[in-house]
């Protein structure tokens, strides 16, 4: 804030005291300023700005005079001081009142910036409402507009192979599942039609081995019922082996040669290998889940060359399944 606005904010008497002190002080300065100068006297406490000579004093009276004046406490020198102190006074009102009136500048500055920024935010959270409801109503759009895809009928999506009822009680094995499967999937099931079996070449699974559980069978193509009576069961629509994507073995624990029993007994860093006409390819078993019949999340496509192996679980009661996830390590070729 500027003098002048410091100015502004005063009364017309506040001026003129200052205007009376400032012209009483320049008198009072002229005053000592002839006194140092002897050009002032004192004479039984009046002053006089006669010259020395036409006062008829003496130099030695002169200093006397001089001297008394500037000690005595005179009214002039009294007055000076009273003066000084009250303007001493009012430049201190005058600083604490524009002291207030820099932090009242600062507050209201705070406010309109407080308001900016509310009025910011309630913008920004109305946009982002008006955009998720867009993006809701084009979501309802698009499911009114494009039909409803029929459901095939593919056991894959619906549950996990080598389900079967397990063989106790003099029971003989039975296609099917414990109780497990949820009955609105069941028509889905009895609908199933297994997929066409891939002609055979060369690139197709052969064999497995599971040096840590002493597994070594053949691999057919397909996870049915009747398949796995045969061996261990690759998934039609997985992968080839070393390929990208996700290779989907199954087998039986209970029956037809338990192949699979012991696939629990697997931890992280034992090997599969799977073998075709010309290669091996050695998978590294990294993860081992128990899991709901259901959960054909397993079964999915991976970004990279892996390897799952499925069976039911726990032994003789199968109302679950377990999976071992592995992921391609080598490959090596086969001679001959």
């Amino acid at each position: 804030m500027s003098n002048q606005q410091d100015l502004d904010d005063l009364s017309i008497s506040e001026l003129e005291q200052i205007l009376y002190r400032k012209k009483r002080a320049n008198r009072q300065e002229r005053l000592r300023r002839m006194k140092a100068e002897g050009r002032l006297v004192v004479v039984d406490g009046q002053t006089s700005t006669l010259e020395p000579e036409e006062a008829g004093l003496t130099n030695g009276d002169l200093a006397l005079a001089t001297a008394t004046a500037i000690n005595s406490e005179d009214p002039a020198s009294n007055e000076i001081d009273d003066e000084a102190e009250g303007e001493s006074t009012l430049l201190s009102r005058i600083h604490w009142r524009w002291i207030g009136n820099r932090l009242l500048l600062f507050l209201e500055i705070g406010a309109v910036v407080g308001l900016v920024v509310i009025a910011l935010l309630v913008w920004t959270t109305a946009r982002e409402l008006n955009q998720e409801i867009a993006e809701v109503q084009e979501v309802q759009n698009q499911n009114v507009a494009r039909p409803m895809p029929e459901a095939t009928p593919i056991i894959g999506v619906v549950v996990l192979p080598s389900g079967h009822k397990p063989p106790v009680d003099g029971r003989p094995p039975e296609p099917g599942e414990a109780g497990e499967i949820p009955s609105h999937l069941l028509p889905i099931i009895d609908a199933y039609v297994p997929p066409p079996i891939p002609t055979p070449g060369p690139e197709q699974a052969r064999r497995v081995q599971i040096p840590a559980i002493t597994v070594d069978k053949p691999i057919v193509q397909g996870d049915d019922w009747e398949k796995l009576k045969k061996g261990v069961g690759q998934h039609i629509d997985s992968v080839l082996p070393g390929e990208d994507g996700n290779l989907v073995l199954s087998a039986h624990n209970d029956i037809y040669g338990e192949i699979f029993r012991e696939l629990d007994k697997l931890k992280p860093g034992d090997e599969v290998i799977i073998s075709t006409e010309k290669r091996s390819y050695t998978y590294v078993v990294n993860d081992i889940e128990v899991v709901e019949p259901t959960d054909v999340w397993v079964m999915g496509q991976t970004d990279h060359a892996s390897a799952t192996l499925i069976s039911c679980y726990p032994y003789l009661v199968n109302n679950k399944r377990i999976v071992v996830f592995a992921d391609l390590a080598s490959s090596d070729s086969l001679a001959g």
